[in-house]
């Protein structure tokens, strides 16, 4: 049996859980894709390259979550920045994957327009917080 999946948020609705944000959902999807592209990795990457992707991809819907739970702006802003940062770290090690030919180049293209999709929407939510601080 297949779960079912929540409806994307509409942008008129009230947030009232972090569950609600499209963002952290987006981030959660990626998670998953993230594990499924890692489970064809060399055995021997288990502990190295194919465990630094998994915890960086986590990190984002993570901090989003964790950061929204704050209920400061300033605390919510500062996740959201190290949510950012793991962005970034995922897009380093999918480029190094993919070097050493591990996902092919169309998969990490793939993956990486989807973390810069999330990566300005968690843009946009800081430049949101920073107007109301």
């Amino acid at each position: 049996m297949q779960k079912q999946e929540k409806p994307l948020t509409n942008e008129n609705a009230k947030i009232k859980d972090f569950r609600d944000l499209i963002i952290w959902q987006r981030s959660v999807k990626l998670v998953c894709k993230i594990y499924e592209t890692t489970k064809k990795f060399p055995k021997d990457e288990r502990f190295g390259l194919v465990l630094q992707i998994r915890r960086a991809s986590i990190s984002i819907p993570s901090n989003i979550a964790e950061g929204f739970a704050r209920k400061g702006n300033k605390e919510y802003r500062r996740f959201l920045y190290i949510s950012l940062g793991s962005c970034a770290e995922l897009i380093t090690q999918l480029v190094i994957s993919s070097n050493l030919e591990y996902i092919r180049e169309e998969e990490m293209d793939e993956l990486i327009d989807e973390i810069e999709q999330i990566s300005k929407m968690i843009m946009s939510l800081i430049k949101k917080i920073d107007e109301n601080l």
